[in-house]
């Protein structure tokens, strides 16, 4: 049982708990304590997105790592995923993000990675959130950790991104990119320009408040006009710490991360680098997983949630997953999910083949697919509504109705009182009839409006 870390890491509004100075100093101090009791002076690498509220974590967080006896790597705003791969190449004991990932700029939060580039095992968390309800006590002054700023992390990280790209060039591709005002900022573009594409950037000048505000990954519609506008080829869209990425074809439809999944693996399959089956999650759209199906590639459902994806990943030794938010892991580049190596991915298969982003979807069509929220009314929890008679016999009697062009999905949420009640098929009209009917048998149960 988790107390503090959810599925990704640490999350709040800044300055209520657990986002206040104190509590991530007192947890730099717990990490520190936790990684000292495996190793002696330990090396832990702190990078940021572009929220104001960084710098004041950052230095909470500093102080209590550096307390703790742990010496610091600063590497200012860097993505997610830039963290995890640099805490590997400077042989750290841990890599730590402070960012919200897409939520508003006046939420924050932080995440772990070990030494190794992956998610912090459930054991160590486990471990610090012990520690964050001991006493935790200074080292001696003469163990206090160093801090010092790494200059070229950014440098870095430019390099790894490019050497992802195993296709020729990008020299034919004009491309518009959306950097969230986030994290990506200022290596995102250089990534794309020195594989020689024409780049325009929006969402490129973070001012501390304006990080995902009507751009990015979660707000596409500005990109959408901007590739129309500027008669781009493609336009590519990360979130506030780049660990997601949607995409927008020629003609200003987007493209999510279901279907980026199928183009990665579908030129994978093509050239026999595809290891086990490909990955994703509860919400992957019916259609994407026939459309795999149907090219001879096997399709996986985890959890929701990249914790949960990449677990079942390495119990099928699988190199590919990812989620239809456009977090997608691809684990023969890297250790952790990527937006913009995802999207090399997608452009070296777009220049490899000379097809563009709607050609290489051909095959694919997104069943429709709708949800609504039901909310618990009190004293009843989710399992207790979803395992009713009522409840159960209307899920079965609605799945029988879809046969094979369709699924019913129920599901508690992992940080509101509400069960999402889900419907997808073939037939929009049946489907948000089924939807509809379930969600107030569902409501019926709760004892609630919702």
């Amino acid at each position: 049982m988790r107390k503090y870390f959810g599925t990704d890491g640490i999350r709040g509004r800044v300055g209520e708990a657990p986002m206040t100075p104190d509590f991530v100093m007192k947890l730099g101090m717990a990490l520190g304590q936790t990684l000292r009791h495996h190793v002696s002076n330990p090396l832990v690498v702190i990078g940021k997105d572009t929220r104001l509220s960084g710098y004041m974590l950052e230095s909470a967080l500093e102080a209590g790592l550096s307390a703790a006896g742990c010496n610091v790597l600063l590497l200012g705003p860097m993505p997610t995923p830039g963290v995890a791969y640099l805490a590997q190449t400077f042989r750290a004991q841990s890599g730590v993000v402070i960012s919200a990932s897409h939520n508003p700029f006046h939420d924050n939060g932080i995440k772990l990675f070990g030494g190794d580039g992956y998610k912090l095992s459930d054991e160590l968390e486990l471990e610090i959130e012990a520690a964050l309800d001991s006493t935790l006590n200074c080292v001696e002054p003469a163990e206090f950790g160093r801090a010092k700023r790494v200059d070229d992390a950014a440098g870095r990280y430019i390099e790894f991104c490019k050497s992802s790209f195993r296709g020729s060039s990008l020299k034919a591709l004009r491309v518009v990119l959306d950097c969230a005002n986030g994290a990506a900022y200022h290596v995102a573009p250089h990534v794309l320009r020195e594989l020689g594409a024409d780049v325009q950037v929006i969402g490129g000048a973070p001012d501390g408040i304006n990080i995902n505000t009507a751009c990015g990954s979660t707000a596409p519609a500005r990109l959408q006009k901007a590739v129309i506008d500027a008669a781009a080829d493609v336009g590519i869209a990360l979130d506030g710490d780049a660990d997601r990425c949607i995409m927008v074809d020629d003609q200003g439809d987007i493209v999510d991360g279901d279907e980026l999944l199928y183009v990665i693996a579908r030129a994978r399959h093509a050239r026999d680098r595809l290891r086990g089956p490909v990955v994703g999650t509860l919400m992957s759209n019916l259609g994407v997983e026939n459309a795999l199906k149907a090219q001879g590639i096997a399709f996986e459902r985890a959890k929701v949630g990249d914790r949960y994806v990449l677990e079942r990943m390495k119990q099928h030794d699988s190199v590919l997953g990812g989620e239809s938010s456009g977090h997608i892991i691809c684990l023969d580049r890297s250790t952790t999910g990527d937006g913009l190596i995802a999207a090399l991915q997608v452009l070296a298969e777009m220049t490899g083949s000379g097809m563009s982003l709607r050609d290489l979807l051909d095959g694919v069509s997104k069943y429709p697919q709708q949800m609504i929220n039901v909310r618990l009314g009190a004293g009843r929890g989710a399992e207790a509504v979803m395992q009713s008679d009522a409840v159960k016999q209307a899920v079965d009697a609605f799945t029988a109705e879809l046969g094979e062009a369709g699924r019913i999905l129920l599901r508690p949420s992992g940080t509101e009182p509400l069960i999402r009640v889900m419907a997808e098929g073939r037939d929009a009209g049946q489907i948000e009839r089924v939807v509809t009917q379930l969600a107030a048998i569902v409501e019926e149960q709760t004892g609630e409006q919702g």
